[in-house]
């Protein structure tokens, strides 16, 4: 396959108003999460704005281990999502996923409850580990090319659960970094030699999400991805745009007091390269925050 060819429909993101791309930050109860979420979304602009009465869509949450939220994903999160998904007109929901080297997907899914709850709101489920692997060109400059789930490879649609947190090697896993569960396992060792900010980046030129809808619930403000210091945000964000939310996901991560985190959204190595790659927006101007 040729750099730029991937999962999901590369097009114009559709979540924007005046020329600008929206992102929503919708403050959580606890008690509404399905109204938390559809709320984010109606925001932007809808779920009509991707899903179509019978498209089938692909869902990718953060199941990298089984750890409590958020160090994956809240099962009754991703459980809402596919069932507004399956409201909005879609045929088929398939959650794909790939855990860590050491670790049966299928398993992880189990045992966090996701795989019952999964089935419960009538999804497929698809363990990237489970079957063949493609390799892609990303056109990248530090991650040349790479292996991707053939099971996820034709999704024109698809859909990011993600959480937020920080990571001790990344420096954060939010949206950019939810890519590299589509990579094949064995090659993570790899991505996380030298360079792994910037292959993050260029491993986004091959997965194109169509819509981003984030836990933040609560977060890591240090440590991470599978434990750290835990704090409440107790927000629900949702956009079209990697680079948008991720910076509006840091900025909640860096008002915490004791943050690992301190510097300028804008100048860590994971955003810098993904607006050199022209991943999303490429500064704070081109986004607008839309608050409920």
């Amino acid at each position: 396959m040729s750099a730029g060819v991937g999962i999901g429909r590369v097009r114009e993101n559709p979540f924007r108003h005046n020329g600008k791309v929206l992102v929503s930050k919708v403050a959580a109860d606890w008690q509404g999460l399905k109204g938390n979420i559809l709320k984010a979304v109606d925001l932007i602009g809808g779920f009509s704005k991707v899903v179509e009465r019978g498209d089938e869509v692909l869902l990718k949450p953060n199941f990298n281990t089984g750890d409590a939220p958020p160090g994956s994903s809240d099962p009754d999160f991703v459980k809402i999502v596919i069932e507004l998904l399956y409201e909005h007109g879609a045929s088929k929901v398939i959650l794909g996923e790939s855990s860590m080297v050491s670790l049966s997907t299928r398993k992880v899914l189990e045992d966090t409850g996701m795989l019952r709850k999964a089935e419960e709101a009538g999804a497929e489920i698809a363990p990237f580990d489970e079957g063949k692997w493609v390799k892609v060109s990303t056109g990248g400059k530090y991650l040349r090319t790479v292996s991707l789930p053939e099971n996820a490879l034709a999704a024109k649609k698809l859909v990011y659960v993600c959480c937020m947190k920080t990571h001790r090697f990344a420096k954060f896993t939010l949206s950019l970094k939810l890519v590299v569960g589509f990579m094949k396992p064995g090659e993570r060792m790899l991505l996380h030699a030298r360079n792994l900010e910037e292959k993050i980046a260029d491993l986004n030129l091959v997965v194109h999400p169509s819509l981003i809808i984030m836990d933040g619930r609560s977060c890591f403000i240090s440590g991470g991805p599978a434990c750290g210091e835990l704090r409440n945000p107790n927000v629900v964000l949702a956009s079209g745009d990697r680079i948008a939310i991720d910076v509006e996901a840091l900025k909640l991560i860096e008002s915490f007091e004791g943050a690992s985190l301190t510097a300028d959204p804008w100048s860590y190595t994971q955003i810098r390269r993904a607006v050199e790659l022209d991943i999303g927006v490429k500064k704070e101007e081109e986004y607008k925050v839309v608050n409920g």
